[in-house]
Parts: C-alpha cells; sequence; structure tokens
C-alpha cells in the first residue's frame, strides 16, 4: 500500500492560512482540512493525528453541528494530520471542510 503521508502533507500546507492552532480541538477530535480524491478512494484529510490521541484503525464519526455526516477508518497518521477514508456516507450529506471528526464510541 502506498504511503498517504505525502497527500496529507501537500493538504495541510495548502490548507495553513485557514487552519492554525485555534483549530486544534478535544483529545480524539480533528476538523476536516480538505478532501483528496485518489486513484483508489476518496481520502478525508483531517487536522489533527497522534497529538489529539487519535490513531490508525479507528473509525470516526463526521459532523455538522448536530447532524451526522458520514464515518472514517483513520489509515494514515502523523503528529499533526490523518487521512482517512470513507466508510459511511450519510444520505444527501457530503464532507466538507470544517466538519469535525470524533472518534465513534459505543452509546450506552
Amino acid at each position: 500500500m502506498r504511503c498517504l503521508l505525502p497527500l496529507c502533507l501537500l493538504a495541510l500546507a495548502a490548507a495553513a492560512p485557514s487552519v492554525g492552532r485555534a483549530a486544534v480541538r478535544a483529545s480524539g477530535t480533528a476538523p476536516v482540512v480538505t478532501l483528496q480524491s485518489t486513484r483508489v478512494a476518496d481520502l478525508v484529510i483531517l487536522g489533527g493525528g497522534f497529538d489529539a490521541d487519535l490513531r490508525a484503525g479507528m473509525v470516526c464519526r463526521v459532523t455538522r453541528g448536530a447532524t451526522d455526516v458520514a464515518e472514517v477508518l483513520l489509515v494514515e497518521l502523523r503528529p499533526t494530520c490523518s487521512a482517512a477514508v470513507i466508510l459511511r456516507l450519510s444520505p444527501k450529506q457530503t464532507i466538507h471542510a470544517g466538519d469535525l471528526a470524533s472518534i465513534k464510541t459505543l452509546k450506552t
């Protein structure tokens, strides 16, 4: 499998003016920076990684306010950025920059 890090870093560099320290969120969450299309799948680039307590293999919910948008699987992480593939997209929804990804937990 090809390393996704270059895509992650390029996307973050391109978005750097709009993604600053203020975008850093609570542990286990990260803002969506951009979507990157590849030949195999669309990647969701997040503005958080190991430093946000995210780990490869975790499933995250992507939300916009109170609306569930998608579920993504984290596949490549670095300290301050990560890349994920889309597992499920809610009907009539699309992922946008600024949406929030958070670790999916069981509801009790």
